[in-house]
């Protein structure tokens, strides 16, 4: 299995910036040297929260 390490707001900003610009998910990762995977799951995470912060955990009692 790969790292898992968290993008920094500046990458995670710019990936979305290029998202609003019509470009591919393909064309973000080549661009930013991420994985498409985690690309597209930025972009709907930000669909879905309005946010690309890291949410923090849900307590559980």
């Amino acid at each position: 299995m790969g790292c898992s390490q968290e993008l920094s707001e500046f990458k995670s900003g710019t990936l979305i910036g290029c998202h609003l610009c019509n470009k591919s998910i393909r064309d973000i990762s080549l661009l930013l040297n991420i994985p498409r995977s985690t690309v597209s799951r930025i972009i709907t995470k930000w669909k879905q929260l309005g946010t690309t912060a890291t949410q923090p955990p849900s307590e559980r009692g």
